[in-house]
């Protein structure tokens, strides 16, 4: 494997030189060194383990994210390792999986009237692809790219000064400390930070608030969950004699045959010892038999947590993923969120290492993500709490060994005190869409920042319910929006036509003047801007008419759209003339890139 170029410090430690060092190879870090890989930007990961991730962790892999993995040509890689969309919906709420089922909550989008509206945001599926699946994909393809990576690196400590970094690390293999040199640094070493410790970062939140076991192992359980396909089966089992918080979680892996079991337990109490039979009651009360064999892969502890930074970047090094926020797994947000803070700061940081932008560009990182990590801790953790509302609905917040079989008989008795029961268990179930179904929060993030450019309009106002569902726009700070258009007769979505590392103009007839100013405005500041005219006799056509529904601006308008797919800033009508074209885009870029 090559590494950067080496050079000796005045007090003989080796040293490492490199434009951006990542720390950590969780997906943050790795989905780092691909966008800057990818963007040609010398980079170089360092992790303290051995290996990439063993364990699946994080799983859910929404839209949002797949559109960077499309934008980085590797969504076809992770589509075929992953379990597909049609196999992640069907939430399902019982006493064990061969036990009594209280209901089941259609989820990610699978169902009939929610599919659509996931199918009109993006061109993109939803997947579920464990850890264990998305960091190879991630990495091989950063290194394929000219990414380094080292592994058994442990980071140790850092000091800026106004040219960069220099980065203490160890190698555990031989307990040889040696400096890395870099331009700029990304924390992305997880909920235990030590560079966002050393950063000293102001967090908010309780912290620690729960305390959760995962067990993985492999058994065939598909004769009792391939009739209703999901990721996440809930058990229901209050007053169990097992310790815990009376609610259990089966997650699927692999389908059928390989699971993550999930129980809680109370902080105080700590943890149970992870013996053979604990594990085997465990595994044996939520699914409800004991005909099933079963080979344990791993059992650990880890904790809940509410948790995130206010500020996420200082000077020169910036921190990313469960660093910065720490949360619950419930929405599937984690992994997520953490490659899309690095999506944000990974164009910004090549546009200023290659001098096509000025360092003020990257104080809009903390600006834009600062506020998403505050959201997603908030709306994990809440998920949680509308857990309790099943619990509720049944008159189970106490834990009698036999309150539930008494409330189960009642919520299938007739009568006023039966239906009452049966009506507060289905609308507490339904709102549990708020967790699997919150497709507005993937989506409707918005930034406000030097790197947009406001054009005097107010945010458009949210027309239903914004955890729900997602409202495309192209008010400046918003994702641009996604529809099919066509190219010689032939479908591509509008997001094919910008990203890829470079600021795009999107326009229409009567907007050519738009794309001669970016084209000569490109030339002069060495930036490639992408060229996108829409309409009949266009480069690309709208015969569907749904771009010109969704654009908000008039057919010679033009949106300036960054490399992450976010409109940088837009003027609604055709200019009055080249040279007020050439005006517009150059104090609107200007602006956004700090120049």
């Amino acid at each position: 494997m090559s590494v950067p170029a080496s050079s000796t410090t005045s007090d003989s430690l080796p040293t490492v030189d490199v434009d951006v060092l990542v720390v950590g190879s969780g997906p943050a870090g790795a989905s780092a060194a691909l966008f800057l890989a990818t963007y040609g930007t010398s980079t170089l990961l360092v992790t303290k383990y051995s290996r990439l991730s063993d364990t699946p962790r994080a799983h859910i892999t929404n839209q949002r994210t797949m559109e960077t993995m499309r934008d980085m040509g590797v969504e076809d890689t992770l589509m075929a390792l992953a379990t597909p969309w049609e196999y992640m919906g069907n939430t399902t709420f019982c006493t064990s999986l061969s036990g009594e089922e209280l209901g089941r909550i259609p989820s990610w989008g699978t169902d009939t009237v929610r599919h659509a509206d996931y199918e009109l945001q993006s061109p993109t599926t939803m997947l579920d692809a464990p850890q264990t699946i998305t960091e190879p994909v991630l990495v091989k393809a950063a290194q394929e790219r000219g990414a380094r990576l080292r592994f058994d690196t442990e980071y140790l400590s850092h000091v800026q000064d106004d040219e960069g970094v220099t980065t203490t690390v160890r190698d555990r293999l031989t307990g040889r400390g040696y400096t890395i040199r870099s331009k700029y640094l990304i924390g992305a070493d997880g909920a235990k930070s030590k560079v966002a410790a050393d950063l000293d970062l102001p967090f908010e939140g309780p912290g620690a608030v729960a305390g959760a076991m995962s067990i993985v192992f492999e058994a065939d359980l598909s004769h009792l969950v391939a009739h209703r396909p999901s990721v996440l089966y809930w058990m229901l089992q209050p007053g169990a004699e097992k310790e815990g918080v009376g609610l259990g979680v089966l997650r699927m892996i692999k389908p059928w045959n390989e699971w993550m079991l999930m129980w809680g337990y109370e902080v105080a109490a700590g943890p149970p010892t992870f013996t053979d039979e604990v594990v085997r009651e465990l595994a044996v009360a939520l699914v409800g038999s004991e005909d099933f064999e079963m080979t344990v892969k791993s059992a650990s502890p880890w904790t809940v947590n509410h948790h995130f930074a206010t500020t996420i970047a200082r000077g020169r090094v910036f921190c990313a993923g469960d660093a910065v926020h720490r949360h619950p797994p419930t929405n599937g947000l984690g992994s997520n969120t953490s490659i899309q803070d690095s999506y944000n700061l990974a164009w910004k940081l090549a546009h200023v290492l290659a001098g096509t932008a000025g360092p003020a560009l990257l104080d809009s990182y903390d600006a834009e993500r600062a506020p998403i990590a505050r959201q997603i801790v908030e709306r994990a953790n809440q998920s949680i709490a509308d857990t309790g509302r099943i619990l509720q609905a049944l008159d189970l917040e106490h834990t009698e060994a036999d309150a539930l079989e008494r409330q189960l008989s009642l919520w299938k008795a007739p009568g006023a005190e039966g239906e009452k029961i049966r009506t507060a268990v289905r609308e507490a179930i339904a709102y549990k869409a708020h967790e699997f179904d919150a497709h507005g929060v993937e989506h409707n993030q918005r930034y406000a920042s030097s790197a947009v450019v406001p054009d005097g309009t107010p945010m458009p106002e949210y027309r239903r319910d914004p955890v729900l569902y997602a409202q495309p726009t192209t008010w400046p700070g918003a994702k641009i929006p996604h529809t099919w258009v066509t190219r010689q007769g032939r479908r591509v979505s509008t997001l094919d036509l910008v990203g890829k590392g470079r600021f795009a103009l999107v326009t229409g007839i009567g907007g050519a003047v738009w794309l001669e100013a970016g084209r000569a405005l490109g030339e002069e500041l060495g930036l490639g801007i992408t060229p996108v005219s829409i309409g009949p006799g266009q480069p690309f056509e709208d015969p569907y008419g749904t771009w010109a529904e969704l654009r908000e601006i008039e057919d010679g308008g033009v949106l300036l759209v960054r490399p992450d797919l976010y409109v940088a800033a837009r003027h609604t009508t055709a200019p009055s003339s080249p040279g007020q074209a050439a005006q517009w885009l150059r104090s609107a870029l200007g602006s956004v890139l700090a120049r």
